[in-house]
């Protein structure tokens, strides 16, 4: 049976909306950008038990580590491009959407994005490895950014969370096909609040995983379909 459009969807709602494209398209680069970020923050290994050692292992690995910190400003400011995108979708617009939503994966964005610079930061700041091997204490201005690197990415991390249960809710209240989805947004969101206990390290790559699998499946969402309904939960009557 047909899909009715309510009165008020047929004078405002465009056929196809650009800015919820654009949008999932953006998404779309950031789970790219982060898939990227997390390769090569791997192979960089730069995460040791001490600071010191870490800078050691940068100075060795500064080419992956610079790729890692730039993937993660990229994927910090195509996401906040996706959110602003999101406020102008046509459902949130409308107020049928979630409307928090955009605005914490802003936040995301933010604290993504200088969590990058601040890595990059560290990058051009680390001696050479010759020079980094006699290195017996830290710099404090490199302690700064290298915990400012930590916060921030914390916050960004958790705050996409945050976005995933407010989509979680109004994709429940929308039913159909995203109320099967909604309890899985739920999960992620609210495991990703993890982030912020560092001995939930298996917890973390596996949290990781399925973030990039929410964007990538809701990016592919928002770009592919006529409109947002259903990233938005807005209800279809039939």
């Amino acid at each position: 049976m047909p899909t009715l459009s309510r009165p008020s969807e047929t004078s405002t709602a465009p056929q196809r909306d650009s800015a919820a494209r654009n949008a999932g398209l953006l998404l779309l680069l950031t789970a790219a950008a982060s898939a990227l970020m997390a390769f090569a923050r791997v192979s960089a290994d730069a995460d040791q038990p001490t600071l010191l050692e870490s800078l050691h292992v940068i100075a060795v690995n500064k080419a992956m580590y610079s790729i890692s910190g730039a993937a993660r400003l990229a994927s910090g400011l195509t996401l906040l491009a996706a959110a602003w995108f999101l406020l102008r979708a046509w459902s949130v617009r409308e107020r049928m959407g979630a409307p928090l939503v955009p605005y914490l994966f802003i936040a995301s964005g933010v604290f993504t994005a200088l969590s990058g610079l601040c890595a990059l930061g560290l990058a051009a700041s680390t001696p050479s490895a010759s020079e980094a091997a006699t290195l017996a204490a830290v710099d404090p201005s490199t302690e700064v950014m290298a915990y400012l690197r930590w916060l921030t990415g914390k916050i960004g991390f958790a705050a996409a969370g945050l976005a995933l249960l407010g989509a979680a809710r109004s994709q429940w209240a929308g039913g159909g096909a995203m109320r099967r989805i909604a309890p899985v947004s739920a999960l992620i969101g609210a495991a990703m609040q993890f982030i912020w206990i560092d001995a939930a390290t298996l917890m973390h790559q596996i949290v990781g995983i399925a973030f990039f699998a929410w964007l990538v499946l809701m990016g592919a969402m928002l770009a592919m379909d006529k409109r947002e309904r259903r990233f938005a939960g807005e209800r279809d009557a039939s």
